[in-house]
């Protein structure tokens, strides 16, 4: 693990301190396994990857079925398309994990739902159904954070009536015949709830980063990026034709020093300034479950002249006092931020995206995303069903439901993690992140945990190469306010059985906490 994911933490302002000086506490949950666990992960690696090869040559000659896409003989030489390690992964190691977590849901994904049992004769390549149904599974892995996607007729009166009256798409980009008043109703609000000035909804979360960061910059200006972004961030960026450079997850002293080189130096072998600077980074990581250190950043950007790009896919209803993400989190103006995007797909049970902030920079969007221009507005029903969550969390339905389940999900998060150190597993993140990474290693103790967490009833993510290091596989559960304290210690009480069984106890309960000392210059000192 690199350093710079030592600070994987917690940021909170405690106001001034020493005359000039200022400080910030983090609370951090990272920890190194032992030296062997390493070395036996990548020991265990290289045996996949020997077979892997003898499986190959099998394959080429004949001797067992290749089922995954190849080149035709003609293009072997010329075009390999199917031969990087990645894909040498999934046909030989990635497989074999597969029915660990390509299950059908047939049920509303809600705290509890249904799966389909399915067997596989062929090594999970191909899947046929048995006809059974596993009821009443607790969902660990969804990004159901509020408990928003449930069936409750009652609270759906509203989505009913609405596809009643619009139907069920609009089969329209909001350039042509797709810009309906409900799309307009939800963009008001989004931008109320958020205190910016305005905000753009596109039909696709992925989307709304890969399609508009392209029109924010473009060559000659350059992006400064986190290296553990999401695929949609680094997507965008490539598109956008800028020069990227990645700095250490979550380090500033790292980003400045890019900041400060790209200031002084200008553009690669012209000199010239660059049009802009913009640095792109995620409230929650969904890998790691770290908080990005949201002030630190924006006093660089303010130093630097430079433009912010926050993701808070995971971030929004997830965290803050009443769930406007990391913003609110950390207490800070959202005008700090040039760019506020995130999803619907979360903590509002629904689907889509929406960037938000100054009007100018929105209203050039709406002129120039491709997103605009290209992709069906999102269908009124759904839009429906975002504006009627976020009333609720907002308390404009006349209750307090959606401040309770903020309340709970905070509650959730903080009993999980707590039990979890005290069985003394690795894991990732922020206390407050309700994604919480527990390490493994080796993925045949995911593929043995999750199977097995599947006959006890609890559906479980697991996660690898090429999402996390290729050394360092885990399982990643997901906190809901839905989330009972009956079934949190049902997966604790099991998860103790096979840390355990699996042998993958391995903390030392290490935990970081460190408070860093600033002066007036942003100059980290000495605590």
């Amino acid at each position: 693990m690199k350093s710079s994911q030592l600070q994987s933490c917690q940021g909170m302002q405690n106001g001034a301190a020493n005359g000039n000086l200022y400080k910030r506490e983090y609370k951090e949950s990272y920890e190194e396994a032992p030296l062997y666990i390493p070395v036996l992960t990548y020991f265990g690696y290289g045996i996949l990857i020997l077979f892997g090869h003898i499986r190959d040559f099998m394959r080429k000659w004949g001797l067992e079925q290749c089922h995954m896409a190849k080149e035709r003989e003609e293009q072997r030489d010329f075009v390999p398309l199917y031969q990087d390690f990645e894909n040498f992964y999934t046909r030989n190691i990635y497989m074999r994990l597969r029915d660990a977590f390509s299950r059908p849901v047939c049920s509303v994904p809600g705290a509890l739902f249904d799966l389909k049992e399915q067997v596989s004769d062929d090594y999970n390549w191909t899947f046929s159904d048995t006809g059974k149904v596993i009821k009443d599974v607790i969902n660990m892995g969804s990004y159901n954070y509020l408990g928003f996607a449930e069936n409750n007729e009652e609270s759906l009166e509203t989505v009913k009536n609405v596809l009643e009256k619009y139907g069920s798409g609009v089969c329209s980009t909001r350039h042509e015949m797709g810009l309906m008043d409900k799309l307009q109703e939800l963009e008001n609000l989004v931008a109320e709830f958020l205190h910016v000035e305005a905000a753009m909804v596109c039909s696709m979360g992925f989307a709304t980063n890969s399609t508009n960061i392209p029109v924010l910059v473009g060559k000659g200006c350059l992006i400064l990026s986190d290296e553990l972004n999401h695929t949609s961030l680094i997507l965008g960026a490539r598109l956008s034709g800028a020069t990227i450079r990645v700095f250490q997850h979550n380090n500033m002293k790292n980003l400045e020093k890019l900041l400060r080189e790209a200031v002084v130096n200008g553009q690669p072998r012209i000199r010239r300034a660059w049009k802009k600077i913009l640095i792109i980074v995620e409230g929650i990581y969904s890998m790691e479950g770290s908080i990005v250190h949201l002030p630190e950043i924006i006093e660089l950007k303010k130093k630097y002249k430079a433009y912010l790009y926050v993701d808070e896919a995971h971030s929004i209803g997830a965290v803050g006092p009443t769930g406007r993400g990391v913003v609110e989190y950390f207490g800070m103006d959202p005008a700090d931020v040039d760019v506020l995007m995130g999803t619907f797909t979360k903590s509002f049970g629904s689907v889509g995206g929406y960037i938000a902030g100054k009007r100018e920079i929105i209203d050039y969007l709406r002129n120039h995303s491709h997103s605009a221009f290209y992709a069906p507005s999102i269908p009124p029903p759904i839009a429906e069903q975002i504006i009627r969550v976020m009333k609720c969390i907002m308390g404009r339905d006349g209750t307090l439901t959606g401040q309770q389940r903020v309340n709970q999900l905070a509650e959730n998060t903080r009993y999980f993690r707590q039990k979890l150190r005290d069985l003394n597993l690795i894991i990732y993140g922020n206390e407050d992140s309700p994604v919480v990474p527990v390490l493994m290693y080796m993925p045949s103790k995911v593929g043995a945990f999750t199977r097995h967490m599947l006959k006890k009833k609890i559906g479980v993510v697991i996660v690898g190469f090429p999402a996390t290091p290729i050394a360092e596989t885990r399982v990643r559960f997901c906190i809901s306010a839905a989330h009972t304290k009956e079934m949190l210690d049902k997966v604790v009480d099991e998860l103790d059985k096979m840390g355990d069984f699996l042998n993958v106890k391995h903390s030392r309960k290490t935990r970081r906490n460190r408070t860093v000392l600033y002066d007036e210059s942003n100059i980290e000192l000495d605590a």
